[in-house]
């Protein structure tokens, strides 16, 4: 009689099977409907295949598609093996590499034969990948030693291959799976049990493009393809509808049609603003000072370098060194001959961050407790060295402009100085109408400072949001292992835009460690010297980001208090020209920015082009117009214009075009 295994299910009941059954064999057992929804099974917390045979008592649960999360990694990660196996069907002689999934399809890397693969390539591999699907191939287990894996990929040509196997390790076992008895891969797995469990209609296939491999720009080049992959139909069209909408609301198109700015290569990774786009950003700068000044903060500027020492007190030396820009702290003199910096001369720094400066300024002169909570802002201009593939748009720069404030305060003062940002913030977000989540970022691995003091630190931000009612179902509250930065945890607010997407941008991270590093004290009530609290916070995270957020949430409609142009006043006829210009001065009177447009073109023609700028109110006048003191009033998106009284056409754009008061 062979031995019977105690399988625990989710809802507490126990089911005994035989030794060597596997999660299929339990499913089949419950009843049929499971059997055929199953895709994989949790034995004990880990992802497995249906097929993998229990060894011991364990505890069971039966990922189906229900179960999105697991069901949309297995289905993406079965996408890219069937990409892979119908790329060798079409192109012989093609090498397979590497093929994850990502996070919302997959990928798969190549060395053709022939030549580099092309985008015209993909409907063929496509139809080939459709084809392995129908067939509904069985995906089988087995495992290998590395001996035999560097054999197999030896005698099919496979280079790439053999060259991973040789460095996989002996002390567990090596894994390739079968898509049927013809083709097989080495992975770790697990996968779903045939090719056939995945939607035919719920994958695309989207570009092509180069990758160096193993990410090593000595190496070969390879032809990646890249694809998106779902578990049905609706979710592949709704993705597919996302990225067109993303498309038409990308900031940097509507920037360029808006006139708001521009990149260039001769300063790649910096911001060139334009008048328009600058007015945007006057407009959030003035009403984050309305913000931080009624909460009490006190606006400073800090130097663009500073000396490599202090970077090196701080810590950013040693951890961040290759994201900074350095130079000499003397100028080489082009009279001589060679350098004239030695090998051992003291460098500087562009400050990546305005953390280390604010402590300078705390410093200065004798700190008593009475003094604290200090809340020290600055609209910091700050330069990291990113990657040059990193670069995207406002979204990612070298140059940029973070909203920065650190709170100095006591023990006693963090979790009341904490909850008070939090709420500042969420008026903030809620203004530019923003809904978020709230994670907590906890200790790293690689840290400073004492366990004791990470303790206290995550205990404080947590309580904190807790006090503020935000640690709810409601706002995404959700707990991050390993995500904090190095020298402290951290609160992170992750925005929703209006198609679903989400940022992160505020932040507050409770930090102990720099005020030890850079010798921050302040005279307690005991007469003695103690280390502040140090609260790095933002809210915008920095204006260049944020405002490429702003443009595609709202999709360059910006709410009039924030667009460069509040209205325009356009003329039918080249005799209303003075009423137009008498309209704009008034409108100008009322604190309004308006212009004119007094070319002579059709008005169709002025009202598509004012509709490309995304200028909110369009005030057509002609001779009626200017001989009732009337305006025909266009609002952007209205289907239909209504004619008003001047006064009524100023005051109704007034209401709109004023800011949000956080006093």
């Amino acid at each position: 009689m062979s031995e019977l295994l105690k399988i625990s299910l989710p809802d507490g009941s126990v089911r005994e099977m035989p030794a060597g059954s596997t999660p299929a064999d339990v499913a089949a057992a419950i009843g049929p409907g499971l059997a055929k929804a199953a895709l994989a099974a949790r034995v004990d917390g880990e992802l497995v295949d249906l097929t993998r045979p229990f060894t011991a008592d364990a505890q069971l649960a039966l990922v189906t598609a229900r179960d999105e999360a697991d069901a949309l990694d297995l289905a993406r990660h079965d996408f890219a093996h069937v990409l892979a196996e119908a790329v060798q069907a079409l192109f012989p002689g093609t090498q397979i590499t590497f093929g994850p999934s990502t996070d919302d399809g997959f990928y798969y890397d190549f060395a053709p034969k022939d030549r580099p693969f092309t985008d015209e390539d993909l409907p063929a591999i496509e139809a080939e990948m459709r084809k392995i699907i129908a067939a509904n191939k069985p995906l089988r287990r087995e495992e290998w030693s590395r001996e035999q894996l560097i054999s197999r990929w030896k005698q099919q040509g496979e280079s790439f291959k053999a060259e991973w196997a040789a460095e996989l390790p002996d002390d567990e076992p090596l894994t390739v799976y079968w898509s049927g008895d013809d083709w097989l891969d080495m992975c770790r797995g697990p996968h779903l049990p045939s090719t056939g469990k995945l939607d035919p209609n719920a994958f695309k296939l989207t570009r092509v493009s180069g990758a160096y491999w193993r990410g090593d720009q000595n190496n070969a080049m390879l032809s990646r393809v890249y694809g998106t992959g779902w578990l049905n139909k609706k979710q592949l069209e709704e993705h597919l509808h996302r990225l067109e909408e993303a498309a038409k609301r990308d900031h940097r198109k509507l920037g360029n049609e808006m006139d708001l700015f521009h990149l260039q290569q001769e300063a790649h990774g910096s911001v060139f603003w334009h008048p328009k786009g600058y007015l945007i950003w006057r407009e959030l700068e003035a009403y984050m000072r309305r913000a931080i000044d009624a909460a009490g903060y006190r606006e400073v500027k800090t130097p663009q370098v500073m000396d490599s020492r202090q970077w090196e007190q701080s810590g950013h030396w040693g951890k961040y060194r290759e994201n900074m820009f350095v130079i000499p702290d003397e100028v080489p003199n082009t009279e001589d001959e060679g350098p004239v910096v030695s090998g051992d001369a003291d460098w500087m720094a562009l400050k990546p961050m305005n953390c280390p400066a604010h402590v300078l300024i705390f410093r200065q002169g004798i700190k008593s407790y009475r003094d604290l909570p200090l809340r020290i802002y600055e609209n910091g201009c700050c330069h990291r060295n990113e990657p040059h593939g990193a670069l995207h748009g406002l979204m990612r720069v070298r140059q940029f402009t973070q909203d920065d404030a650190h709170i100095f305060c006591r023990e006693d003062q963090i979790v009341s100085e904490v909850r008070a940002f939090c709420e500042l913030a969420d008026r903030v977000y809620k203004d530019f109408g923003f809904t978020y989540s709230i994670k907590l970022a906890l200790r790293p691995e690689k840290r400073f400072g004492s366990d004791a003091d990470w303790d206290k630190a995550e205990d404080e931000l947590r309580n904190a949001v807790v006090e503020a009612g935000l640690a709810t179902e409601e706002y995404g509250w959700e707990e991050l292992p390993g995500e904090g930065a190095f020298y402290a945890p951290k609160l992170e607010w992750h925005l929703t835009d209006a198609i679903g997407r989400t940022w992160q941008v505020g932040t507050i991270q409770s930090d102990r460690v720099l005020p030890e590093r850079l010798d921050a004290s302040y005279i307690g009530e005991d007469g003695e010297k103690h280390r502040p609290v140090m609260l790095h916070r933002a809210i915008f995270g920095s204006y260049e980001r944020f405002i490429g957020i702003l443009i595609e949430h709202f999709a360059g409609r910006l709410p009039v208090w924030l667009s460069p142009v509040q209205a325009v006043v356009a003329t039918i006829v080249s005799d209303a020209d003075p009423y137009a210009a008498d309209v704009a001065a008034q409108l100008k009177a009322a604190g309004i920015r308006a212009e004119t447009d007094l070319r002579n073109e059709k008005i169709n023609y002025k009202v598509r082009e004012h509709s490309l700028q995304k200028v909110p109110h369009l005030l057509v006048v002609g001779k009626r117009e200017a001989e009732e003191g009337t305006v025909a009033v266009r609002t952007l998106g209205a289907e239909h214009q209504k004619v008003m009284p001047l006064a009524d056409a100023i005051a109704l754009i007034r209401r709109e075009a004023t800011a949000p008061d956080l006093v």
